[in-house]
């Protein structure tokens, strides 16, 4: 399998997947201003989305979207536990929290990139996104991961986007079960090797 990746991207969430579990993978920059992969190939015609992650079969089959690829990783060693089994009532209940940090934290930072926007808009922005910290912190005072005490691939996915928040002076330490969240998906060994692949710092 190939992972094409940005670093500070999305696509360090199935990097994580991958790692967790010790599956074989060869790891593709991509620039994401020229669209030029680290081969010098051209990007859009590997996923014309232009975006990444981007996951590649041995097959030459593609697979985009995040939350789709690590469920499939997930699914091919069912065993690592790293989602639940589907078909089930937990397996919903993970595709209810992919969607969310989909939908209101990956895409209620995303605009705060956006160098143009006025920061009263930006202020919009961030008001609406604390409100969804204010829910994600409630659930992880009661738990030491999204779905529980196992980790799996929701909280891959949460972590990478919630590194972001440091780009744009939001101090997660104004949710306290967050910041220990985040420290302890940053303490996995599988972030860690990412990280330092991706030649990325990390979390602080």
């Amino acid at each position: 399998m190939k992972l094409y990746f940005a670093a500070n991207a999305c696509s360090l969430s199935p990097h994580i997947v991958l790692r967790e579990l010790n599956l074989p993978f060869e790891l593709i920059r991509v620039n994401n201003k020229t669209k030029k992969t680290a081969h010098g190939h051209d990007f859009l015609v590997i996923n014309p989305k232009g975006y990444v992650a981007a996951l590649e079969l041995d097959d030459g089959a593609l697979l985009t979207e995040g939350p789709a690829i690590v469920q499939y990783l997930a699914d091919l060693k069912p065993e690592a536990n790293l989602a639940p089994a589907n078909g089930t009532w937990e397996r919903t209940r993970l595709q209810e929290w992919l969607n969310f940090i989909s939908s209101e934290i990956h895409a209620g930072l995303s605009p705060l990139f956006n160098a143009t926007i006025p920061d009263a808009v930006k202020t919009i922005f961030k008001d609406k996104l604390f409100k969804r910290l204010d829910q994600i912190s409630s659930d992880l005072d009661q738990h030491d991961y999204l779905l529980g005490a196992q980790f799996g691939v929701a909280d891959a996915y949460l972590f990478t986007v919630l590194r972001w928040t440091g780009l744009f002076s939001i101090d997660l330490g104004h949710w306290p079960s967050i910041l220990t969240y985040m420290k302890r998906v940053g303490g996995r060994a599988s972030v860690r090797a990412a990280l330092e692949a991706e030649d990325v710092a990390q979390v602080a």
